[in-house]
């Protein structure tokens, strides 16, 4: 599913069934010895699905680290993003000589619970959501959604902490007969973007979206 709302030239890869002899990779497993099954399945599942996509761009099954805040540290020259929710994991990776950074998040197709909302979008946002006819989709979750995958898109360009309050998405709607739904989004960035690579600032993100299947899926591929 991801794969259909990555541009060419990023690898993606994704579990939906959990393999029960899946293993961590050896120089991975002391960083979940501690952890609760449902955390060692994300974990292990949204690893494994990197070093599939890692060999989609030719480059060595290698273990994943993890760095501040829990993000992935990715081999020299790669750049990428993982997500996990019940019942999927996945990756996506791009080589850093074509793609700034890649966020992407996935999220089940429900209601947020109450009172979450208010503490994830700005006023415009909820303004948005009040007018538009969703028909069935939940965009109160793709909201949510599309807030992860901006912040993955720019922790790895910043090294800095981006709240919900931090960025002002807007959306497009392409819905499907079937009551499946897809478009794009947009990511206004509403603090500095001063970013660690040497390349421009950031102020905006572009992503798509798609739901299907029970799940929504989000994803920003910055060049």
């Amino acid at each position: 599913m991801i794969e259909k709302i990555l541009p060419a030239g990023v690898a993606s890869a994704e579990l939906l069934a959990y393999p029960e002899d899946l293993q961590p990779h050896p120089a991975e497993a002391h960083l979940i010895e501690k952890s609760v099954e449902k955390r060692r399945r994300d974990f292990i599942g949204a690893r494994h699905c990197a070093r599939l996509a890692l060999a989609e761009l030719g480059e060595a099954p290698v273990a994943i680290g993890k760095g501040e805040r829990g993000a992935p540290v990715w081999p020299r020259g790669i750049v990428g993003s993982l997500t996990h929710c019940d019942g999927y994991r996945a990756a996506a990776l791009g080589h850093k000589l074509r793609f700034r950074s890649i966020g992407i998040d996935a999220e089940p197709h429900g209601t947020l619970p109450d009172g979450v909302l208010d503490s994830v979008s700005l006023p415009p946002e909820r303004d948005w959501l009040a007018r538009v006819d969703g028909s069935g989709l939940h965009l109160d979750r793709l909201l949510f959604c599309a807030k992860e995958a901006t912040y993955k898109a720019w922790w790895p360009l910043t090294a800095r902490w981006l709240g919900f309050e931090d960025a002002h998405i807007t959306f497009t709607i392409d819905e499907s007969s079937d009551g499946a739904g897809s478009g794009t989004f947009h990511s206004q960035i509403l603090v500095p973007g001063q970013v660690t690579d040497g390349g421009a600032p950031l102020i905006s993100f572009d992503g798509r979206w798609m739901i299907g299947d029970g799940l929504i899926l989000t994803a920003i591929v910055h060049d």
